[in-house]
């Protein structure tokens, strides 16, 4: 098994933060496969095909990054695709709450391990959510999105 991770998350849009820890992550990872999932909970703003696509060209010059879309457990996934590790970032007390408890349960199923870091505290209030209410309202988004990843949005 290689040192690989799996990032996974709605990345609904893919965030300042989230680039931040992919960065991070090739520091203690030799592959970092960003994990792109449907989630029937969330209503997707951007299609789960356009950000894949997206994500795969911002990161096309980049080694040991890949991008995949999944629609069932981030730990089938890992398994699927021969990591040992998950990765995650908290932004707060309640991130790693919720973090923490599905590590537990990921690792009591699979043994998988779940690897967090802490966001970076100049990106610890960005959040997927919010850019979309500011663009939903009008407002500019791209200081809060890495420059040179491509999007089509939706209109507001």
């Amino acid at each position: 098994m290689m040192n690989k991770a799996v990032f996974p998350g709605s990345f609904d849009p893919f965030t300042i933060g989230h680039a931040d820890l992919v960065e991070r992550g090739l520091k203690l990872f030799d592959e970092v496969i960003i994990a792109v999932g449907y989630n029937e909970h969330k209503a997707g703003w951007l299609p789960v095909e356009e950000r894949v696509r997206a994500l795969r060209a911002y990161y096309a010059d980049t080694s040991g990054v890949t991008v995949e879309s999944y629609n069932d457990l981030t730990v089938d996934f890992a398994i699927r695709h021969e990591t040992g590790f998950i990765l995650r970032g908290v932004r707060c007390i309640k991130d790693y709450e919720y973090e923490a408890g599905i590590a537990d349960i990921n690792k009591k199923l699979t043994g998988i391990e779940t690897v967090i870091l802490l966001s970076d505290p100049n990106m610890s209030a960005i959040s997927s959510s919010a850019i979309r209410e500011l663009h939903h309202f009008g407002r500019d988004i791209t200081p809060w999105l890495p420059r040179g990843l491509a999007y089509r949005f939706p209109h507001h």
